[in-house]
């Protein structure tokens, strides 16, 4: 199976990504956690400077950056993980996070809203994990209203040097690792109609990248929607 988004050898499907949070969820906040921690803190920070209404998480994980949002901001976190929600439900109560409307266990390629549900839409490290990257930006587009923002959080992987070579080669282990090393920003981005508004390259060696867009739905689609909605 060849994945134009990652490349020929990089394979994954749904119940990999399972079974791989599976083994990583009893770890992840100590290993994952601290890896990933400034693009979850950087995000949040922007959405916190930039929302307003309801906010949706897309693979929230065990909830690390719940307690980061605004107060008055309402959040929802979808993730395909049991037990990464798991340990995102015990911390919201732990913490009482009363703005937390849901956490609810939803495949991001086939999120259970209707159109234009969001006024802001998260990704934080979930690109390169899904099996179809390109329903995935389908999925944030729709739930999302139009003119909203939306931020991606994600490695993307370089063509050349000593990174690209190492990328390229872990690409074979994708099925194991539950993600994609040899992830690819452009053909990503081809698949919506985003627009960027920012870029931010974050810790450890630049390796994370932020991206703020905008969704700019095509006119047809967003008055389609919107008709839909009244």
């Amino acid at each position: 199976m060849k994945n134009v988004i990652g490349g020929a050898l990089s394979k994954l499907d749904k119940q990999s990504v399972v079974t791989a949070y599976r083994r990583q969820a009893p770890i992840y906040d100590i290993v994952f956690g601290v890896l990933l921690h400034p693009g979850r803190i950087g995000t949040v920070k922007l959405i916190n400077q930039t929302a307003q209404g309801r906010v949706l998480e897309v693979g929230v994980g065990t909830g690390l950056s719940l307690p980061r949002y605004r107060k008055d901001l309402r959040i929802v976190g979808i993730d395909i993980s049991d037990d990464m929600l798991r340990l995102a439900r015990q911390r919201t109560r732990e913490k009482r996070l009363g703005n937390v409307e849901a956490l609810l266990n939803m495949d991001a390629e086939q999120l259970q809203f209707d159109d234009n549900s969001f006024d802001t839409v998260a990704a934080m490290y979930v690109a390169s994990v899904v099996p179809h990257p390109d329903r995935l930006m389908r999925e944030m587009q729709r739930v999302c209203k139009p003119g909203g923002d939306i931020f991606i959080v994600n490695h993307f992987a370089e063509d050349g040097g000593l990174r690209g070579t190492i990328e390229r080669r872990m690409a074979a282990l994708s099925h194991k690792l539950g993600w994609r090393p040899d992830f690819k920003l452009a053909p990503f981005m081809a698949h919506g109609t985003l627009e960027i508004l920012a870029r931010y390259r974050e810790p450890p060696l630049g390796l994370f990248t932020i991206l703020h867009c905008r969704n700019e739905k095509p006119a047809a689609v967003a008055a389609e929607q919107e008709a839909a909605a009244d």
